[in-house]
């Protein structure tokens, strides 16, 4: 699970969020809903750690993987395309390449090549051995052509890079996934290749997205951002519309019947 307590986010003299405390239960997609403005992206950077509250906390529970769609296109330019989407997993990466600065160190000792045979054991822990299988078939789900698998970051169109930052999210397969408009430059037939990606998932997720007919198909609960404040409803985002419009019609009823009494 994921939480907030008393979140608090100001960059003006008036808060964007103020004390808000809202949970994120374990295995629930949530789409994170509001206004233009009213906060969702910063929100979900403060929930990432890319960004500092002003005050408040965000607990992770303990042994949890977070991962996240990152935003930066431009952070991998000398990097081959595959390899970015490996780096997702990020204990995964770090283990292969201490490993193979072992194995290509030429004054390696002993107690080097120990510390070798341990990495290999968590490299093989992490699935690493089709590590780059697996990275490649999430590219071609996301219409990649292989023969671009191998190519720099830098060689590749800014809405090819997106895709690849998406394949390197859904690669850590963490325990809490949180992804900022991931339907952004996908085709319908990759948007509901993706859908059904994270149907098959049991990570908790945090999606924003404009794209209703997604979040109809992938959240099983909406948190709406509404002046300041952050409410969960149960649903899609159908059922969200649904329950808000009934919400209306008993907020109206009930000043009518208020203003009959007066």
């Amino acid at each position: 699970m994921i939480s907030t307590s008393n979140l608090t986010i100001q960059f003006g003299p008036k808060p964007l969020f103020e004390n808000v405390s809202v949970k994120f239960s374990d295995g629930n997609r949530y789409g994170l809903i509001g206004a233009n403005g009213s906060g969702k992206s910063t929100f979900m950077k403060i929930i990432g750690g890319d960004l500092e509250s002003t005050s408040g906390s965000v607990t992770l529970d303990p042994g949890l993987r977070l991962g996240k769609l990152r935003q930066d296109q431009f952070a991998f330019e000398e990097c081959q395309v595959i390899d970015v989407v490996m780096m997702g997993h990020t204990e995964m990466w770090a283990a292969m390449q201490e490993r193979d600065a072992i194995y290509m160190d030429p004054e390696a000792t002993d107690d080097d090549y120990m510390r070798a045979a341990e990495l290999e054991a968590k490299f093989a822990e992490y699935d690493g051995y089709t590590a780059e299988a697996r990275a490649s078939e999430l590219l071609l789900g996301l219409e990649f052509p292989i023969e671009q698998h191998r190519l720099l970051m830098s060689e590749i169109a800014p809405g090819w890079k997106l895709r690849v930052l998406l394949a390197q999210a859904l690669f850590s397969n963490p325990d809490v996934l949180l992804l900022d408009e991931p339907t952004n430059n996908l085709d319908i037939h990759t948007i509901r290749w993706l859908g059904d990606i994270l149907d098959g998932y049991d990570s908790t997720m945090i999606i924003i997205s404009h794209d209703r007919h997604f979040l109809n198909q992938v959240c099983t609960h909406m948190a709406d951002v509404d002046y300041g404040e952050i409410r969960i409803y149960p649903g899609n985002y159908d059922d969200y519309m649904l329950a808000s419009a009934q919400a209306r019609e008993r907020l109206l009823a009930n000043n009518a019947k208020a203003k009959e009494r007066m």
